[in-house]
């Protein structure tokens, strides 16, 4: 291990940061003049501090620039826990979390929990009151999402061979999914074409809620929630504020489409305008959406004998079933109704799409469409050889055979999962939750959704949660948008040995 290489990409890592800090500078000196808030002051502080930090690794570490397997892990993994720790020192300085009583500790782990929330792209909020927060912080706290979306490391990487960094280690530790699919040659290129694709939605979308009314501020954060599949929102009620069946449908739609694989976006964009449809991932994503809408429509408009309808109508009961089916499954989080109040079973499918989560190589979280249909698949196999026992049953993902590697992967990946559920459930349990929070808040942090059930339900939040429960769920976070494996690479001692 080359832990200089690691610390000199950190130390860029941070100069990029420091670039990114700019963006909410501008929102604060703007809003400074025209409504006389604070702020200004708040992001000088942290753009000098996250710049003269990165500046001095920079130089002191000059000439450690090179990346292997290794290196690349630790720099991904470490990349993020730096990034949230500095990301987190608007919120610290502008005293968002300031209250009388509470110690500099506890602020401050506030302010990390939910920089990392940003980050991760989980949306999960410590903020009880978020619409007298100023502009540039929820700009800040938005754009967190935005940056995370398609990864922090994979933009740099489109930036770094500049400065003499290598990419291709941290592309394959950071890209989410069982296989990295390089869509160029060219590491730095694919970086550029990711983001590119990503921009250009992102833009398309903030037109749309702009042109529907929204103001510029609200459109922007809303789109950088959206398309990150992150969710916070500028408005304590999140979408529901605006009542709005144009926004509804606007932000389902970009919704959607962040869960979708990119890839598939950029083969659309060369021509080949049945990408989406031959693609096996994406096929069994539509159909999990379009089935959990219909079952959950039925269930709220004819719930148990005893309990009231919730809705009257076909339209309005597909309005809000659609949403929330599309905001969990994509992992957004975004909300138009407060679906605990929903019947049991549509309670319970919602958890069960959190498992889900989006495609392979989408902004979304969760477990992942193709892992999911895989373990399917396998399950299936499983029991045709219980009744074929002598018979050679290969899984396949369209016209392709998937290795053995590949479903091993697999099942490690959704054991270690389940484990570490169970493990992190059980601790925040100890600090007095009761299951189904304590369960769902688990969930909800791993898979990078944001709210649960219980008391971190859509139309609360997290902040009663105790300090030792904030740091585990940040924790969880992390594991979530980095896929466990490389998080918990950093645990191994054969990664810090020398070669």
């Amino acid at each position: 291990m080359n832990k200089k290489a690691v610390a000199y990409t950190l130390s860029n890592l941070l100069l990029f940061l420091s670039a990114a800090l700019a963006a909410p500078l501008f929102v604060a000196l703007y809003y400074s003049r025209a409504h006389g808030e604070t702020g200004v002051a708040s992001f000088l502080v942290s753009i000098v501090v996250a710049a003269v930090v990165g500046l001095a690794g920079r130089i002191i570490l000059k000439g450690n620039a090179e990346l292997r397997n290794r290196e690349g892990i630790a720099a991904v993994a470490l990349g993020w826990t730096v990034v949230a720790l500095f990301g987190s020192l608007p919120f610290l300085f502008e005293g968002v979390f300031y209250e009388p009583g509470r110690s500099k500790f506890e602020e401050f782990v506030f302010c990390f929990f939910e920089s990392i929330s940003g980050f991760t792209t989980t949306g999960a909020t410590v903020l009880t009151d978020i619409e007298p927060v100023s502009h540039a912080v929820l700009f800040w706290r938005s754009l967190t999402h935005w940056i995370g979306g398609m990864g922090i490391v994979v933009l740099a990487v489109a930036i770094l061979p500049l400065l003499g960094v290598g990419g291709m280690q941290l592309y394959r530790a950071e890209a989410p999914g069982p296989e990295t699919d390089r869509l160029t040659p060219r590491i730095a290129q694919t970086a550029k074409i990711m983001w590119g694709i990503y921009a250009a939605i992102s833009a398309a979308e903030f037109l749309l809620l702009w042109a529907g009314g929204m103001s510029p501020f609200d459109a922007a954060c809303h789109t950088f929630g959206t398309m990150a599949t992150g969710g916070f929102s500028t408005k304590n009620a999140s979408i529901q504020h605006y009542n709005s069946l144009y926004f509804d449908i606007v932000i389902l739609v970009f919704m959607f489409l962040a869960g979708t694989n990119f890839a598939l976006h950029l083969k659309l964009i060369r021509g080949d305008f049945k990408a989406h449809i031959k693609d096996a991932e994406f096929r069994f994503y539509a159909a999990t959406l379009a089935a959990a809408v219909l079952l959950i429509m039925w269930n709220t408009m004819h719930p148990p004998k005893g309990e009231t309808p919730l809705y009257d109508s076909i339209p309005e009961a597909a309005r809000h079933a659609s949403f929330q089916v599309g905001s969990i499954l994509s992992t957004t989080g975004y909300a138009t109704a407060d679906f605990e109040m929903w019947p049991a079973l549509s309670q319970a499918l919602l958890v069960i799409l959190m498992l889900f989560g989006g495609c392979a190589g989408s902004t979304a979280g969760g477990m992942k469409h193709i892992r999911m249909m895989l373990l399917l698949k396998h399950g299936y196999v499983e029991v045709k050889r219980l009744v074929m026992p002598r018979s050679v049953i290969a899984i396949r993902v369209g016209d392709r055979v998937v290795s053995p590697d590949i479903m091993k992967n697999i099942l490690g990946f959704f054991f270690l999962f389940m484990a570490l559920f169970a493990g992190a459930t059980c601790f925040m349990t100890t600090l007095g939750m009761d299951i189904v929070s304590a369960g769902s808040s688990v969930i909800a942090a791993m898979f990078n959704i944001g709210p649960g059930l219980g008391t971190v339900g859509p139309t609360d939040n997290y902040a009663h949660i105790p300090i030792l429960g904030k740091c585990a769920l940040s924790f969880c976070m992390l594991l979530g948008r980095l896929e466990l494996f490389t998080v918990l690479a950093l645990f191994a001692p054969q990664l810090w040995k020398r070669r």
